[in-house]
């Protein structure tokens, strides 16, 4: 595939060094220096888009690409106020639209282990929940989108908490996520279950950006050739 990378910090390059190992190419690498060059993007010179940027770029970034006919794939968070337009527009334009906010094939694992622990733990009122997340300082948004995907799965399924918090809280409707900005941390999540009694943790550690440049590169492939909109519950068939 010829691969348009919309983004090109160290993402960008983690994702640019796994597609060409796949025998990819790149055909744009798009900076806050060449951003111009987005318009030179279209069907005839690039197979897919793959968007790493910032929340305050990512909704005009997937708005070209879909009104181009460019498939895309996006793993920018802290813009999905704008998420329900560009799925719109996607299926308006017959395009193919992928999002996560975490491409890690063992995140979206995790994703599931979280909402099952939730089921198995809502009926236990003696327990109360939090999550703690720690990315790099480079990292703009806060929560991060991984933070924000496992508070939802929570939410969904332990009816005491009504809404998440990006703080420590007491209110017993409240989820609190506790962030850190640490020097050199790819990303660390935990799900806190606290009693007077004991105490329940689960955790991932990513080592790397590679687990989630690989995911993008995989999702890209899958996207190329597939119109529709679609997530990594969809790539990795886990249960809706």
């Amino acid at each position: 595939m010829r691969i348009a990378l919309i983004g090109y910090g160290k993402m960008g390059h983690e994702i640019e060094q796994i597609a060409l190992s796949r025998q990819h190419s790149i055909s744009f690498k798009i900076t806050q220096h060449n951003k111009e060059d987005l318009t030179r993007i279209h069907p005839d010179n690039t197979d897919v888009a793959i968007e790493f940027t910032q929340p305050e770029a990512a909704y005009e970034h997937l708005r070209y690409c879909l009104e181009n006919h460019i498939p895309v794939v996006s793993g920018t968070t802290g813009w999905l106020a704008h998420k329900a337009a560009i799925e719109e527009l996607c299926t308006a334009k017959k395009g193919s639209f992928f999002y996560a906010s975490n491409f890690s094939i063992g995140v979206n694992l995790f994703f599931q282990v979280n909402e099952y622990l939730a089921q198995l733990m809502a009926k236990y009122e003696e327990y109360n929940v939090h999550i703690e997340e720690v990315h790099h300082t480079e990292k703009k948004d806060a929560p991060s989108g991984t933070a924000i995907t496992l508070a939802e799965g929570i939410l969904k399924h332990y009816p005491k908490k009504q809404q998440w918090v990006n703080k420590a809280t007491t209110a017993k409707e409240e989820l609190g996520i506790l962030s850190q900005r640490l020097p050199e941390v790819p990303g660390t999540h935990s799900i806190h279950y606290q009693s007077t009694i004991d105490d329940i943790t689960i955790e991932h550690i990513a080592h790397s950006r590679r687990g989630f440049a690989l995911g993008a590169v995989i999702a890209a492939e899958f996207t190329s050739k597939h119109p529709g909109i679609w997530g990594m519950k969809d790539l990795l068939q886990l249960d809706a």
